[in-house]
């Protein structure tokens, strides 16, 4: 999945646009919740030696947050990186250049998605004033 494919299976799966708030940056895009403003996924262009990877030139890479479990095991697997300029325990880098399988993003972006999702408060969470 490329970046744009992938930006269209965002909008049209979580009814979402990508913001652009880095001037500086006007490739990078942001997708979060439109209730609680948490960010679920970051598209961004790096160079490729911030992942640590051979030769010149830039990579797109999606970031999003991760069950903190299976990052370990993902950083395993061609294709994903630590978390590129976010919290290493709990998100993670997947490079966009056909090395990870489009089932396990969007499975993933799914993940994120609910990980960054309003919360619901359970009747037992609810405190009692008097």
């Amino acid at each position: 999945m490329n970046r744009e494919q992938l930006m269209q299976f965002i909008s049209e799966r979580y009814s979402t646009d990508g913001e652009h708030p880095w001037e500086k940056y006007p490739k990078n895009t942001v997708f979060r919740h439109y209730n609680n403003k948490k960010w679920f996924a970051l598209i961004m262009d790096i160079p490729k030696d911030k992942l640590g990877l051979k030769g010149t030139g830039t990579i797109d890479i999606l970031n999003i947050k991760c069950e903190p479990i299976l990052i370990g095991s993902l950083r395993l697997e061609s294709g994903f990186f630590p978390a590129y300029h976010m919290n290493k325990t709990n998100w993670i880098t997947i490079a966009l250049d056909g090395s990870v399988n489009d089932d396990k993003i969007k499975w993933l972006l799914d993940m994120s998605f609910e990980l960054t999702a309003l919360k619901k408060m359970r009747k037992s969470d609810k405190s009692v004033t008097l």
